[in-house]
């Protein structure tokens, strides 16, 4: 049996009807006759068929004239495009890697994912890391290093000393560094600010929005809350206009599944650049999220895109990480390839040296690659039977959203039991949000 692919993508969000044509990543607002005309020639019917049968209900003319313009698009290669065809993916080349710049951490979160530790990483493995990156970077001319933990900043010294490293090194090799670093906010004080924002660093803040909401599932490591210190820093860093670059990223659980509200108070605090993320967390867990969860997380992201637009309206506009979708130029070609690029494009490197296929497997030794300090630091073999991410794999071949979603997050996927499938959960709301996306788009060019 052949495999039909989504080729179209319709639906009604609140008073519009779209279509997302997907191989183009062209996005169309129709009226309700094209719109039907469209669900019928999608469904098999030819555009005469489709006309005919909607002419007696919807008026003769009002029909040939939709038809006339949806075969004028299908023409012009912006409905019913054809297939593109993906080359097949080469030899990984390392462009990224997040160094666990530490294993400890001044916060005790609930959902966090990695093992508790009193490693610091040394300068020596930092540099050994550079190295590596310049080396498995083959012709790539930009690369990444994202400084994580653990609290990075518990390292900050080495962080300074790498940095200054890998500056260094990649002018040599004519190369391009960007710098990353995500911290938790409590140790955010004059000195580093300046330094971040002086080095073009690009920084992840993070915030779970209320206070009893941030000091509820992140705490201060023995207890006590956290959320005034954070809220204080991360409001002077970004008072900086940083030229790197921010965003506030928290993690909404079962026990806010009104994440609006902290969406809404984020907003309040001066912050324009928010991402909300679900989190990743088995179902047996008390605060993952469930399937069950979903009606109500819809009806959020929807109030999310109406709360979207009415900042933008009142001309004090934010940026929502998941509605950032670019259709100018069609589907990112990066995320047709390789999705996530976890374990081919993108490394993690434990504080003692040890390589993962991202920052959610470290410590964990059955997805061990390497170490940057044996030779050869990296098993090859073990390293390209970690499956791949992207729109050629299992469901997402079908899947309409293939090409926006990049066949989501790898580590999520390992939750499903399946690693060759993605996570059913994340699937369902990555589709919620990207037609939430799509409506905003439509609704901004009105």
């Amino acid at each position: 049996m052949v495999e039909k692919l989504s080729t179209l993508h319709l639906f009604k969000l609140k008073d519009k009807y779209l279509a997302l044509d997907v191989e183009s990543g062209a996005l169309h607002q129709c009226d309700e006759v094209s719109f039907r005309l469209l669900e019928l020639m999608e469904a098999g019917r030819t555009g005469a068929e489709a006309a005919s049968l909607l002419a007696p209900e919807l008026g003769e003319r009002e029909v040939q004239e939709a038809l006339g313009e949806i075969e004028q698009l299908k023409e012009q290669g912006l409905l019913w495009s054809e297939k593109d065809v993906l080359p097949e993916n080469g030899e990984p080349l390392v462009k990224a890697l997040c160094l666990f710049i530490t294993d400890q951490c001044n916060l005790g979160c609930r959902y966090c994912f990695v093992p508790p530790g009193a490693r610091h990483m040394s300068a020596a493995v930092g540099k050994a890391a550079v190295d590596f990156l310049l080396e498995q970077s083959g012709p790539r001319r930009h690369c990444e290093i994202d400084y994580f933990g653990g609290e990075p900043l518990l390292n900050w010294e080495t962080v300074m000393e790498v940095t200054a490293y890998a500056r260094e090194e990649g002018r040599r090799r004519g190369k391009e560094i960007a710098f990353t670093l995500t911290t938790n906010g409590l140790l955010l004080e004059a000195p580093v600010r300046e330094y971040l924002a002086r080095e073009n660093f690009a920084v992840v803040l993070s915030l779970d929005g209320r206070p009893e909401i941030h000091n509820a599932m992140r705490p201060r490591r023995g207890g006590g809350e956290s959320y005034r210190q954070v809220l204080r820093n991360l409001q002077e860093y970004v008072a900086l206009d940083p030229p790197g670059g921010y965003y506030i990223r928290g993690t909404y659980t079962r026990r806010n599944l009104d994440f609006l509200e902290d969406i809404r108070h984020i907003y309040q605090q001066g912050f324009r650049f928010i991402s909300l993320e679900p989190v990743v967390a088995p179902e047996e867990m008390e605060h993952a999220l469930s399937r069950e969860d979903l009606p109500r997380l819809r009806e959020q992201y929807l109030a999310l895109t109406e709360f979207c637009l009415e900042c933008a309206r009142k001309g004090d506009p934010f940026l929502f990480f998941h509605f950032a979708v670019n259709l100018d130029q069609g589907p990112c070609v990066y995320k047709r390839l390789s999705g996530c690029g976890a374990g081919r494009e993108y490394l993690a490197v434990a504080a003692d040296g040890s390589l993962y296929p991202c920052h959610q497997f470290v410590g964990r030794p059955e997805f061990k690659l390497g170490h940057l300090l044996e030779r050869p630091p990296l098993d090859r073999t073990r390293m390209e039977s970690f499956p791949a991410a992207g729109p050629h794999r299992g469901k997402c071949r079908q899947c309409w959203a293939r090409y926006h979603c990049g066949g989501g997050c790898q580590a999520a996927a390992f939750l499903n039991g399946n690693p060759e499938e993605p996570y059913a959960l994340e699937c369902a709301l990555q589709k919620i949000r990207l037609e939430c996306a799509l409506y905003l788009q439509a609704s901004l060019g009105d």
